[in-house]
């Protein structure tokens, strides 16, 4: 499926075209929808069959009543209903699982035919306001990359996912990254099975959950009390069992069993606030762990090649066993206050046994549990980065570079724009062209362009293929300023902003991972002359710390910089300004559209 070669190289990926893709995609979707039909009828029958079998144990109580018929004939319908039960509830889970891949299918057509922008995941829940790069590039939110990348099945996973896109990690993490994400690329088996985890499409499994649980106090108590509590429930069971069975008079069994209840009202009465307190910490998490336990399980299940993944596939394992064992614990807990068990459990100390044993799994499995969650979030994190690759089959693992700051690409594109009118340029990042000036009128493309770089950058880290032909980049620091804006509530201006923002890329700045800065109207705030002062001040500090960057600018004093090579974009003819081509072009622009914008908003010109 792919193949990496020694150091920072391209994985070659056996790709199929996207017409494929969407024949493969439509295809399933039909054959979903025969397969639901055919469903009917089956789950007609089991319905008929088990109302008839109510209706016979009606009938059948109902003349045992009147004495026409023995009560030994009441069960006969009864193995016909639990049959029938079962039969029913198969085929109604069947019937979810397709309609919940049905649905998986649809947002993918959906996504390639560029309608994504309808998805319900923003991870506006993951906005950080003083994150350097996440708010300009469109990383979260509303059509944002994270919009289009979201396809994991659970919170979790959502979360995995952000992480990735938030944080620029080693050049060695980024490839064993890609080779994961290029494993998992044709893998569309495995997405279906993640895609249907769960017996109901709203079971989920939050991160919060799951670690205000863990960092809950713990409940303190003597280590022989289980012990002790084990042994005197089960003398009062054995007790009643042998005066059930006639071996111990019931005088005797309630004289032995006296002082044991007595001893388990008086630990039960002393641990009540505290097991009430545990029951509902452990409420919800009750709810989440199934898709943990499956997920974890499917992990396990599934033989992997690449280097991350067989480390994530270690990392869950015995997760699901363990999982499936708090799972019961938390049932039980659960089940002791319905009015069958409520008795029992009050006699037999059951509350407090039951949040005991709960206590000690999670002093048993509390840093395993943090590492399951952490193995299925990234898990979840590649498969999505894979079904992204494999729906844009244009896209191309970018080679990694060790050597000095440099992004070179060929025919890059804005990820989130459609292929089809998606404008491609090529862009030479490098110690001989550390930054790029983009002058060039409204709306001609200037700040997509700076986008498409920095997303690029987001994919790639991230472990990603990228929109472009091929790209070459080093370990870089990614800091951008395109879309900052005045702040009421910080009492700050989009001045004050933007000089706080290139302040944080100069101190952060760390030796061994230069700056890749991407600038729109740089100082857009203050006159010509101070601007230029200003801007060559922070490029000639970024430089010097070997960054690299692109600014963006309408002030073509700026395009006087030192060191600058110099790039416009602009019309395609010189007698429409406004009949743009998105085209990256050499030299300094000479065009203007002012009057044009001006006559677009109705203003005599």
């Amino acid at each position: 499926m792919f193949e990496a070669t020694e150091g920072y190289h391209v994985i070659h990926y056996a790709a199929v075209t996207l017409p494929e893709i969407l024949v493969h995609y439509e295809g399933r979707v039909a054959d979903l929808q025969a397969a639901i039909a055919q469903l009917r009828w089956p789950y007609a029958v089991a319905a008929s069959f088990l109302a008839v079998a109510g209706a016979l144990f009606l009938t059948l109580s109902l003349y045992a009543i009147r004495g026409q018929l023995s009560f030994l004939w009441t069960p006969l319908p009864i193995p016909l209903a639990a049959a029938s039960f079962r039969r029913l509830k198969r085929t109604r889970q069947s019937q979810s699982r397709m309609w919940r891949l049905k649905h998986f299918y649809d947002c993918a057509i959906e996504r390639i035919n560029g309608n994504w922008v309808r998805s319900v995941s923003t991870g506006e829940e993951f906005t950080d306001p003083n994150h350097v790069y996440a708010a300009d590039l469109n990383v979260l939110g509303e059509g944002s990359l994270f919009q289009l990348l979201c396809t994991t099945r659970t919170s979790l996973g959502r979360r995995g996912l952000a992480n990735y896109l938030l944080a620029t990690p080693s050049l060695d993490e980024i490839l064993l990254r890609q080779q994961a994400v290029g494993e998992l690329r044709g893998n569309t088996a495995l997405r279906e099975k993640v895609a249907t985890l769960g017996e109901y499409e709203f079971l989920e499994s939050h991160h919060d959950t799951f670690q205000e649980w863990l960092n809950s106090p713990r409940l303190s108590y003597p280590r022989v009390l289980p012990v002790i509590a084990a042994i005197s429930s089960a003398l009062v069971v054995g007790i009643v069992a042998g005066g059930l069975l006639g071996l111990i008079p019931w005088v005797q069994v309630a004289t032995w069993i006296s002082p044991l209840i007595a001893f388990h009202v008086a630990v039960g009465l002393h641990f009540r606030s505290r097991v009430n307190r545990i029951a509902e910490r452990v409420r919800p998490i009750a709810f989440e762990t199934a898709i943990l336990r499956d997920g974890l399980q499917l992990l396990e299940q599934e033989q992997f090649q690449s280097v991350k993944l067989r480390h994530i596939s270690k990392q869950a394992r015995s997760g699901s066993r363990s999982i499936r064992k708090l799972e019961r614990l938390l049932h039980l807990l659960e089940s002791r206050n319905k009015e069958l068990f409520y008795g029992p459990s009050l006699a037999l100390l059951g509350g407090t046994q039951l949040s005991l044993a709960i206590e000690r799994w999670r002093g048993q499995h509390g840093p395993a549990f943090t590492s399951w969650l952490e193995a299925w979030a990234e898990f979840e994190a590649l498969n999505a980065l894979a079904g992204y690759g494999y729906e844009n089959p244009e896209n191309t693992f970018p080679e990694l570079s060790g050597d000095a700051a440099c992004f070179q690409a060929r025919t890059l594109g804005h990820p989130l724009l459609p292929q089809t009118s998606c404008v491609t340029n090529d862009i030479e990042l490098n110690r001989d062209a550390p930054f790029y000036i983009v002058s060039g009128s409204n709306m001609s493309g200037k700040s997509t362009l700076l986008r498409a770089i920095g997303l690029n950058a987001v994919l790639a880290f991230a472990g990603a293929p990228v929109r472009a032909g091929s790209l070459r980049l080093s370990g870089l620091s990614i800091f951008a300023s395109l879309s900052l804006v005045d702040s009421l509530l910080n009492n700050k201006s989009k001045f004050l902003a933007e000089v706080d923002r290139l302040r944080q890329a100069i101190e952060s700045v760390d030796p061994k991972r230069p700056v890749l800065f991407l600038v729109d109207e740089i100082f857009s705030g203050t006159n010509s002359r101070d601007r230029r002062v200003a801007a060559e001040a922070v490029v000639r500090t970024l430089m010097q710390q070997g960054a690299i960057g692109v600014l963006s600018t309408h002030d073509l004093a700026l395009t006087e910089m030192a060191g600058a090579v110099n790039v416009h974009m602009g019309s395609r003819t010189e007698g429409d300004p406004m009949d743009f081509d998105y085209r990256l072009k050499p030299g300094v622009t000479t065009e203007s559209n002012a009057l044009a914008i001006a006559r677009l908003a109705g203003v005599p010109v």
